[in-house]
């Protein structure tokens, strides 16, 4: 059996933008707590990147109307969180934009892009 990606063929799904993608895994990654302030820490944690709540939420929003995330009211001592997660749909959006990032990938070596970063600071 190969473990070489291929393309999924006629995939219905535009590959992922950066901040979606982020989303989506920090969704996963959440498993079962993944309302907004949750999902933000989740990405600032793994990535160093600040985000605004605003961002995150625009973009849950997108992907929910996408159909790639769906979200439902659960309460939390007395209070209301709208609480995320990935739809069979988002989770081949996701496994297809990761199979066109490794394709985009090969052949590139990151060694040799690092080399070039110190020669040329």
């Amino acid at each position: 059996m190969s473990t070489r990606s291929q393309p999924v063929p006629d995939s219905p799904f535009a590959p992922l933008g950066v901040l979606e993608e982020q989303v989506v895994l920090a969704v996963l990654r959440t498993r079962g707590e993944a309302y907004g302030m949750q999902a933000r820490r989740e990405i600032e944690k793994a990535t160093g990147r600040e985000l605004s709540i605003g961002a995150v939420y625009a973009t849950l929003d997108r992907l929910e109307s996408k159909g790639l995330l769906a979200s439902s009211r659960v309460d939390d001592d007395g209070s209301s969180r709208r609480v995320f997660e990935v739809t069979p749909e988002g989770a081949r959006a996701l496994a297809d934009t990761h199979a066109m990032r490794e394709r985009l990938w090969r052949g590139v070596s990151v060694r040799q892009l690092l080399a070039l970063a110190r020669a040329s600071a």
